[in-house]
């Protein structure tokens, strides 16, 4: 991908757009994850041929995201912090999101579709199942029974990001290929 005024722009629109969420969103029990977090890092692994750079874009727009969320609770117009312990499995788990995009690279609708499913399945799994194994978050009993309560809990989260990441990707890619290309097209050619 190559990076001009459009792109950059694009960026940056994305990173207002998981922040707005983020403060729009997160305190609301039954909004919490509905973020285009997941769908910008699906779209950075369909897009960019640079596998060490498709990282970037979706790691940046979620540190910058956070970083706008803490100056909010520090200064005493936002309810919880950008930064909190435990919050690096998030930024580990979002790129599992990119290597899913390399795969399906969303050149056919299936393939974007599929990733939309599959991305945020992965996620909820993953931090859900990181969340039951930790001590030092909320404490389910270490058994089956446990992990399924754990995953229940998580549940709400899931909806949302799904949602979101059906919302969102389709947006992002059409905005891309208007702006790259000047089509209004779902897939990437």
């Amino acid at each position: 991908m190559k990076i001009n005024k459009n792109i950059l722009i694009l960026s940056i629109v994305l990173v207002v757009l998981a922040t707005a969420c983020k403060y729009f969103f997160g305190p609301n029990p039954t909004m919490s994850g509905f973020s285009p977090i997941i769908a910008i890092a699906l779209f950075a692994g369909f897009i960019i041929q640079q596998k060490d750079r498709s990282f970037v874009l979706p790691l940046l727009a979620l540190l910058l995201s956070d970083v706008i969320i803490q100056g909010l609770y520090l200064s005493g117009n936002f309810e919880y912090a950008g930064f909190y312990s435990g919050q690096w499995k998030n930024y580990l788990l979002l790129l599992a999101a990119v290597l899913i995009g390399w795969q399906l690279k969303g050149k056919k609708l299936s393939g974007i579709l599929t990733g939309a499913i599959i991305a945020p399945v992965v996620f909820f799994l993953a931090s859900n199942t990181l969340v039951w194994m930790s001590v030092n978050e909320i404490v389910y009993a270490k058994s089956f029974a446990g992990w399924l309560t754990s995953l229940e809990a998580g549940l709400p989260f899931f909806r949302n990001s799904l949602i979101a990441t059906m919302v969102f990707l389709p947006v992002i890619l059409v905005a891309y290929n208007y702006l790259t290309r000047r089509r209004m097209v779902l897939t990437l050619a």
